[in-house]
């Protein structure tokens, strides 16, 4: 299955669960259930707020934009009030910061010599410092924050301070790369060496290569810790019945085909 680009998602969901990559990104099948749908949209409204409001001074400020795009998401009564802690926060850490820098910054480098491969993907923020360095800033509502333990283990960080090494034409040990906790105004910041990010850039080459080499019919399920959260698991062999899997999976295929066609009507009418 030969493949151009990977991202952090792609990646992960891979060493998760092959027959979960196919569905997503082989197949592009919509997902059939949503996991955790409440803290999806409220992480994906937070974000857009912080990335509209990056240059707000006040509270005030952050919730004349809110009101503006909360219409466009479905936030559960469980989380009324949340957002105003997160944009206090926010405000508070903003203060500090030296400058506002780039937000949802895309980016698509070259994980190989020959320009075989790339890593893409989007961070939510980077700063340039004064003295020449960056600091990367990837904003987490959950609940589960991480230590500084986890993030020197942490494969989507470290593929961001890859990339950043290479747009900026930095060495990595002159990239921060840090979680902002807009809930609890935590802020958890670490620096990577060489070797780190070197090993992480073998992996993901490696696994790209693993699945370059497969053929549809190769990608299986797997049971383990990420299946109770999982979006395709009515769709999966390992929990249901093979009649199942294939009625779902052609229910899932038909409502890809109205999709798609939706699509197709709507940009042509632009």
């Amino acid at each position: 299955m030969f493949i151009k680009t990977i991202s952090n998602s792609k990646h992960e969901t891979f060493k998760q669960c092959q027959l979960k990559y196919k569905y997503r990104y082989v197949d592009k099948l919509p997902e059939p259930e949503a996991a955790n749908t409440d803290a999806l949209q409220f992480g994906s409204y937070i974000h857009k707020v912080l990335e509209d409001g990056v240059r707000c001074k006040t509270v005030a400020e952050l919730i004349e934009i809110s009101n503006e795009v909360r219409g466009s998401y479905r936030i559960n009564e469980s989380y009324d009030g949340k957002d105003i802690i997160c944009f206090e926060n926010f405000i508070k850490f903003n203060s500090q910061l030296e400058d506002v820098g780039e937000t949802e910054s895309q980016f698509e480098v070259d994980l190989d010599l020959k320009g075989e491969l790339t890593l893409n993907g989007i961070i939510d923020r980077v700063i340039k410092g004064k003295e020449g360095g960056y600091l990367i800033i990837d904003y987490k509502t959950s609940k589960r924050e991480k230590t500084k333990v986890d993030l020197y283990m942490d494969p989507q960080l470290q593929g961001y301070v890859y990339a950043a090494s290479k747009m900026y034409n930095v060495p990595f040990d002159k990239i921060v790369a840090a979680h902002f906790y807009p809930l609890t105004g935590n802020f958890v910041h670490v620096k990577y060496n060489a070797g780190q990010i070197n090993k992480h850039v073998r992996k993901l080459i490696d696994d790209a290569w693993k699945i370059r080499k497969k053929k549809k019919n190769d990608f299986r399920a797997s049971r383990n810790e990420f299946c109770n959260w999982c979006a395709y698991k009515s769709a999966c062999p390992e929990f249901n019945s093979p009649d199942k899997v294939e009625k779902v999976v052609c229910e899932l295929k038909e409502k890809k085909k109205r999709l798609d066609e939706e699509k197709k009507s709507s940009d042509s009418g632009k």
